[in-house]
């Protein structure tokens, strides 16, 4: 797995802080405040634990279903789409995340009949009242419609490997962090660092020349 796929993915869950926050915000903040009073933030490194988890196990199934075009010859030309789809999802990823295109959300339509099927699961499990329960409701919630997680599970069907697809995801997982664990004064310090344009917009194209360098490579 180059490791520069691997700094895309962890970029594209950090910058897109905004995003994860607008979607996610309302779910920790709901269970952060259960019966009246704040929660052991144990229980939030339990959701987040979760959350990661479920990306990682959806990014080895990719690169699962994507290995079996890497395992004949015969799937040359499937093999070359399935790149060519994730430099162009990677350098959509970029734009995005420097506020030039929202192309990318498109894919969150794709999950939704996903997740009403398991959002009574989820109901089910609140209020939480142990770690167990943290750990399971933060699993359910991994599956949430989201078109970044969308976009890096492209990338990680395209990576030919479970092993490769699940360090993808546990890349972009791991990017989500900081905004999603601690949603408090560092998380806040954070958000108007990467809300800066000059940072949002470096970063972000940095990201979609990954993209443009991942097309360049195929014609070198």
């Amino acid at each position: 797995m180059p490791e520069i796929s691997l700094l895309a993915a962890f970029l594209t869950g950090l910058l897109g802080g905004a995003h994860c926050v607008g979607m996610c915000g309302g779910i920790v903040t709901a269970m952060s405040f259960q019966r009246g009073g704040r929660q052991p933030f144990a229980f939030h490194i339990g959701y987040s634990a979760g959350r990661v988890l479920s990306y990682t196990v959806a990014g080895a199934l990719a690169g699962l279903v994507g290995s079996a075009a890497f395992l004949s010859q015969h799937l040359w030309p499937l093999q070359q789409g399935l790149y060519v789809l994730a430099q162009g999802v990677l350098i959509l990823l970029g734009l995005y995340l420097a506020g030039l295109d929202r192309t990318v959300l498109v894919l969150e339509r794709a999950g939704g009949a996903l997740w009403r099927r398991m959002q009574p699961l989820f109901g089910r499990l609140l209020p939480v009242r142990d770690a167990r329960h943290a750990l399971a409701a933060g699993v359910l919630w991994g599956w949430l419609p989201c078109g970044l997680v969308y976009s890096v599970l492209v990338m990680a069907l395209a990576s030919g490997a479970a092993a490769s697809g699940a360090l993808l995801l546990l890349a972009f997982g791991a990017g989500t962090l900081p905004n999603l664990l601690l949603m408090g004064w560092a998380a806040e310090r954070l958000q108007r660092l990467t809300r800066r344009v000059w940072v949002r917009r470096g970063a972000g194209l940095l990201v979609a020349a990954m993209g443009v360098w991942g097309l360049a490579r195929m014609l070198l």
